[in-house]
C-alpha cells in the first residue's frame, strides 16, 4: 500500500539504497516495494503550546464554573417578588458588626433580637393572603448521640437555647400546614469569628428569601418555614433540639440546610437525598445551577472531619433534601478573616436566586409527601441522585439505577471489545497489553515518588510546611511538576519495555526490512499506551458501579470519549493494517467533553484541600508536618495519571521530549527558589495561620495539690512556632515535653509559659468531680456528682475502659439513658453548653465491667487513664496573661475556634479510678 513519506529515514527502499550506497537483495526490495512508514512530526514548540492551551482551557472552564458570579440586584431591580444581594448584604453588615456570637453571649441575644425585629416587619408587609407565623423558641435542655460522622464518639447535652422559627402557608389553604418544606441556618459563631460567611450571610439569604416569599405563598400548597437556630457551633444542637421538640417539626416533609465551610463564592449542593425529589426538582429550576456528588461522596466517606445540621435532618428526622455550602477561601474558615471585607460580591445573589427558584416550584409541587420516604428505603432501592453541574449552567442529573445499567452497558461493551482484540492478535496483543498496564504502574510509581518527594523537601527549606497557602497556585510547580515529570518518566520506562518486545516479535517476520520495522515497532508502541489510558478508567468505572459510588461517573465520561475519539479516526477510517502516528485530532476530540465537565471539579477540590490544611491536624504535633503536603501531592499525581495518561503517550515519539522535560524542571526550580527565597510568605493577614492561645488551670495532677497555672500556645496548622515565640517574648518554651490533654484532644507539640499566670482566675470556678455513692455489689455502680461552678461550656470523658455504660441526671430528670454507649480510644465524651441560665450541676451514674477492680499500687496508678476527665471554659473571659500574649501575636495569626476547641480560659480536672 502507498503511503506518503515524511522523513529520510522511512524513505522507500529505491531512495534508501541511492541514499546510502547499502545494496538490498532483489527479494527484500520486491517485499518492501512501495511500503512507506509515516512518522510523527511534532516539535517542541507545537507541544509546548499545546500544554498552554490545555492547561489554559481547564483554567477559563473552572473561571467560568465558579468564579463567574451574577450581578447583585438592589431591591427596586429585584422587585418585591425578587431576590436581592444588596438588601441582604445590609443583614450581614448588621449581625458581623454585633462581633462573634457565641451561645450564651450578649451578642446571641442582639443577632436574635435583630432577625425577630426583621422577621416581624416580613410578617406586617407580607400578601394579605398569606398567613406568616413568628415563634421564638425557648429549648430548656436536651441531649442527642449521633450514629455517624465526628460525633459519633460522644453525648451532646444542650440547654437554654433560643431559635427563631417563621412559618409561611396559604391563608385560605389550612392544609397546606400538615406539609412543610424546611430552610435552616444557624445564627451563632464560633468564638474567634464575627462570620461573614459562616453563617451570616446564610441567615441574611433566608431573610431576604423570606421577605420574597411572603408575596408569593398565597399560590402554595405545601407550607414553608425558616428556622434560624443557635447551638450549631456547639454540637449540631439547634437542629435536633427543634426537630425533637417543636411542634411544627411533625409536619416537615423536605429540609433544605444553608451552610459555609468558607466565605462566599458559588454556594453549591454539598449533600442531596436520599429521595432524588429535592435535587432533581432544583437542576429543573435553578438559574445558576451549581453541585457535584464528588463533594457528597468525599464528605460521607468521613475524609473532611465535619459536619453540618443536614445530618441531624437526615439521621434523626428521617428526611431528604439538600445541603448547600459556601466554600471558597476555606483557610479562613472560623478565623477571624471570615469578615465581610471577603465577601465576593455576586454570592448571595447566586443563593438567593436559586433558593427562591427552587423554593417557588417545590411549595406547589404535590409529590412533597413522596420525599419524606425512609434513608434505608429509598437507599435499598438504588434510587439516589447522580448530579453534576457543566459550566455552572446546566445540571446533568440521573437516578442511581440507571447509571448502574448505563456503567453496566460500557464496561460490557469495553469488555467485549477488549476480548475480541486480544483473541485476534493472539498471544501478542496480550502481552503488548500487559507491558502497556505495567507502563501505567510505573508512571504511578513514578509521578506519586517524584511529587511526595518535592512534599518532603518543603519543610526543610521553608519556614513553614504549607508554603503555598497564600498563593495555591504555587502547587502547580511545587506539585504538579514533579508529578508531571515523574509520570513521563514512568511511562517512558514501560514505552521503552514494550518496544524491546515488539522488537523482538517483529524481528521474527522477514517481510520487511529493520527501518521500517523500527518504525512500525514505535507507533504500535504509542497505539498500545493510548489505549491503556482507557484501560485504567475502565478499572475504576468497574470497582464505582460495584460499589455504587456516585463520583464514577468521572470515569465514564474519561473512557467513553477518548475511546470513541480513537475508534472513529484511528480505527474506522484508517484505510490501511499498518499503524499511523496518532493524530492530534483524536486528542482533541478525546479531551474536549472530558476537560469541560471535569476540570473545574479538579481545580476546586485542589483548593478545598489546601483551605483544609489550615485546620488539618487534630491533635497538634500528633501528626508529621508533611503530611499535609504528602496527601495534596498524593491527590494532584494521581489527576495527572488519570488525565494526562492519553497526552503522555503522544510524547514519546516527539521531538519535544526535551523541551518538555527541561520546561518542567525549570518550572519546579522557580517554585522551589521562590519558597526558599521566602519572597511569598505562607501566611498573610488574609490567610492566617489559625492558633488558640489558653489559660489554663490544670487540676488533674492530684486531689489537694495546688493548680498549676500556665498559658498554652498551640495550632491546628501544621508547623513550629521557633520564631514567633522569640518574637512575642513571654517566657515561652516550645517542644514535646508536655501532653496536654483537653479532653476531646491532646496537645503533643506546643508552648507554654508560666509567668505571670496566677491573674485573671479564681480557684472558685475549679469543676469538681464528687464520688457521693460507690456500691460494689454483683455489679459496681459510682454515682458522681459533677458542678461545673460558672462554666456553661463543658467537656467530660469517660473511661470506658472500665466503665461499661452511664446515666446522666440534670436534676430529677434522667437526659441520658443506659442503653450502650460508643467510644473511640477507650473513651465517651460527653459535650455541653448553653445558654446563660445553662445548668451547671449534674449526676452521672456509672455501671462498671465486670472484670473491672479497684487498683491500688501508686505506680499503676499513675499509669492508667483518669476514670473521669473534664474541661471547662469560661466563654468571654480573657486573662491579663492571654491579652498580652494575643497583642503580640503577628497580623498572620487568628485565633481559631470549633465545637471542641477551648476558649481562651479553660480548666482542667479529673477523678482517677482508685478514687
Amino acid at each position: 500500500m502507498r503511503r506518503r513519506p515524511e522523513s529520510s529515514s522511512t524513505a522507500p527502499d529505491t531512495s534508501a539504497k541511492k541514499s546510502s550506497g547499502t545494496s538490498k537483495t532483489d527479494e527484500e526490495a520486491k517485499l518492501n516495494h512501495g511500503i512507506q512508514i509515516r512518522t510523527a512530526r511534532r516539535s517542541g514548540f507545537t507541544w509546548l503550546t499545546l500544554f498552554a492551551v490545555i492547561v489554559y482551557s481547564s483554567w477559563a472552564v473552572y473561571q467560568y464554573q465558579y468564579e463567574n458570579l451574577p450581578v447583585p440586584l438592589t431591591a427596586e431591580q429585584a422587585g418585591k417578588r425578587g431576590f436581592s444581594e444588596v438588601a441582604a448584604m445590609k443583614h450581614v453588615k448588621a449581625l458581623t458588626e454585633l462581633g462573634p456570637h457565641t451561645i450564651g453571649s450578649d451578642a446571641i441575644e442582639l443577632a436574635l433580637q435583630y432577625v425577630l425585629a426583621e422577621l416581624e416587619n416580613i410578617k406586617k408587609t407580607a400578601h394579605w393572603e398569606v398567613d406568616v407565623e413568628v415563634d421564638l423558641f425557648h429549648v430548656n435542655v436536651g441531649a442527642t448521640r449521633l450514629d455517624s460522622g465526628m460525633f459519633v464518639d460522644r453525648t451532646i447535652i444542650y440547654s437554654d437555647l433560643d431559635h427563631i422559627v417563621l412559618r409561611m402557608l396559604p391563608k385560605y389553604a389550612p392544609e397546606a400546614r400538615e406539609n412543610a418544606i424546611l430552610v435552616s441556618s444557624h445564627i451563632d459563631t464560633v468564638f474567634s469569628t464575627e462570620g461573614a460567611g459562616d453563617c451570616s450571610s446564610c441567615v441574611s439569604v433566608m431573610l431576604e428569601l423570606a421577605r420574597g416569599i411572603s408575596q408569593w405563598a398565597h399560590g402554595f400548597k405545601n407550607a414553608v418555614i425558616f428556622l434560624f437556630n443557635t447551638g450549631e457551633e456547639e454540637g449540631l444542637s439547634g437542629a435536633h433540639s427543634f426537630i425533637t421538640q417543636h411542634p411544627w417539626s411533625t409536619t416537615i416533609r423536605m429540609a433544605i440546610d444553608l451552610e459555609a465551610m468558607g466565605i462566599g463564592g458559588k454556594s453549591a449542593i454539598f449533600q442531596a437525598g436520599p429521595h432524588p425529589l429535592a435535587v432533581e426538582t432544583f437542576a429543573s429550576v435553578a438559574k445558576y445551577p451549581s453541585g457535584n456528588i464528588i463533594f457528597q461522596d468525599i464528605f460521607s466517606s468521613g475524609v473532611i472531619k465535619s459536619a453540618t445540621d443536614f445530618q441531624v435532618y437526615r439521621e434523626v428526622a428521617g428526611l431528604s433534601g439538600l445541603d448547600f455550602v459556601y466554600a471558597d477561601h476555606g483557610a479562613v474558615y472560623h478565623t477571624k478573616n471570615d469578615k465581610l471585607k471577603l465577601l465576593k460580591s455576586g454570592s448571595l445573589q447566586h443563593l438567593g436566586e436559586n433558593m427562591l427558584a427552587f423554593l417557588l416550584q417545590i411549595a406547589t409541587s404535590s409529590h412533597l409527601s413522596k420525599a419524606n420516604a425512609t434513608v434505608d428505603d429509598v437507599q435499598s432501592s438504588h434510587d439516589t441522585a447522580v448530579y453534576y453541574d457543566i459550566l455552572g449552567q446546566y445540571m446533568v442529573i440521573y437516578r442511581q439505577r440507571f447509571a448502574n445499567m448505563l456503567h453496566s452497558s460500557v464496561i460490557l461493551q469495553s469488555l467485549l471489545i477488549w476480548t475480541t482484540s486480544l483473541l485476534m492478535g493472539g498471544s501478542t496483543a496480550a502481552v503488548s497489553l500487559a507491558f502497556s498496564c505495567l507502563s501505567n504502574i510505573l508512571m504511578w510509581i513514578f509521578s506519586i515518588s517524584f511529587s511526595v518527594l518535592a512534599a518532603f523537601i518543603l519543610p526543610l527549606i521553608s519556614s513553614s510546611p504549607l508554603p503555598y497557602l497564600s498563593i495555591p497556585w504555587l502547587v502547580l510547580g511545587l506539585f504538579a511538576a514533579p508529578a508531571f515529570l515523574g509520570a513521563l518518566t514512568g511511562q517512558h520506562l514501560g514505552y521503552l519495555v514494550l518496544k524491546r518486545y515488539l522488537s523482538n516479535v517483529y524481528a521474527k517476520r522477514k517481510q520487511l526490512s529493520p527501518a521500517i520495522q523500527a518504525d512500525l515497532i514505535k507507533l504500535e508502541t504509542e497505539r498500545w499506551l493510548f489505549k491503556a489510558g482507557s484501560l485504567q478508567w475502565l478499572v475504576l468505572l468497574v470497582i464505582g458501579t460495584y460499589y455504587k459510588i456516585g463520583s464514577s461517573y468521572l470515569a465514564l465520561v474519561w473512557l467513553v470519549p477518548p475511546a470513541f475519539a480513537y475508534g472513529l479516526l484511528e480505527a474506522t477510517l484508517t484505510p490501511g493494517r499498518l499503524p499511523k502516528p496518532l493524530k492530534l485530532a483524536t486528542l482533541w476530540m478525546g479531551l474536549a467533553i472530558p476537560i469541560l465537565v471535569s476540570a473545574g471539579q479538579f481545580i476546586k477540590l485542589t483548593t478545598v484541600i489546601i483551605g483544609l490544611s489550615v485546620r488539618f491536624i487534630r491533635h497538634p504535633g500528633g501528626t508529621p508536618e508533611w503530611l499535609p503536603s504528602v496527601g495534596l501531592s498524593l491527590f494532584i499525581a494521581a489527576v495527572i495519571c488519570l488525565t494526562l495518561v492519553y497526552l503522555l503517550s503522544y510524547i514519546h515519539l516527539s521531538g519535544a521530549k526535551t523541551s518538555i522535560v527541561l520546561s518542567t524542571c525549570i518550572l519546579f526550580a522557580l517554585s522551589l527558589a521562590v519558597v526558599f527565597s521566602g519572597i511569598i510568605p505562607p501566611f498573610t493577614e488574609e490567610t492566617a495561620r489559625a492558633v488558640n492561645v489558653v489559660h489554663v488551670v490544670d487540676t488533674t495532677g492530684g486531689i489537694g495539690e495546688k493548680p498549676n497555672s500556665y498559658i498554652s500556645l498551640f495550632s491546628f496548622t501544621p508547623g513550629k512556632f521557633t520564631k514567633e515565640v522569640e518574637e512575642i517574648k513571654e517566657g515561652f518554651v516550645c517542644g514535646r515535653h508536655n501532653t496536654i490533654d483537653y479532653v476531646t484532644f491532646s496537645v503533643k507539640y506546643g508552648c507554654l509559659t508560666y509567668d505571670g499566670t496566677e491573674e485573671g482566675w479564681d480557684e472558685s470556678n475549679i469543676p469538681t468531680l464528687d464520688v457521693v455513692k460507690d456500691i460494689n455489689g454483683d455489679k459496681r455502680i459510682t454515682q458522681v456528682k459533677i458542678d461545673t461552678k460558672r462554666s456553661i461550656r463543658w467537656f467530660l470523658a469517660i473511661n470506658t475502659e472500665e466503665i461499661e455504660d452511664f446515666t446522666f441526671n440534670v436534676g430529677l430528670e434522667e437526659l441520658v439513658a443506659a442503653d450502650g454507649k460508643r467510644s473511640i480510644d477507650g473513651c465517651h465524651t460527653i459535650q455541653a453548653s448553653g445558654g446563660k441560665n445553662a445548668p451547671t450541676k449534674f449526676e452521672l451514674t456509672l455501671f462498671w465491667l465486670q472484670n473491672s477492680t479497684r487498683r491500688s499500687d501508686k505506680m499503676v496508678q499513675s499509669e492508667q487513664r483518669p476514670l473521669l476527665r473534664i474541661r471547662t471554659d469560661l466563654p468571654g473571659v480573657v486573662t491579663p496573661k492571654v491579652e498580652t500574649v494575643l497583642e503580640k501575636l503577628p497580623p498572620w495569626y487568628s485565633l481559631f475556634g470549633k465545637s471542641t476547641s477551648p476558649h481562651t480560659l479553660s480548666f482542667l480536672s479529673s477523678l482517677p479510678i482508685d478514687f
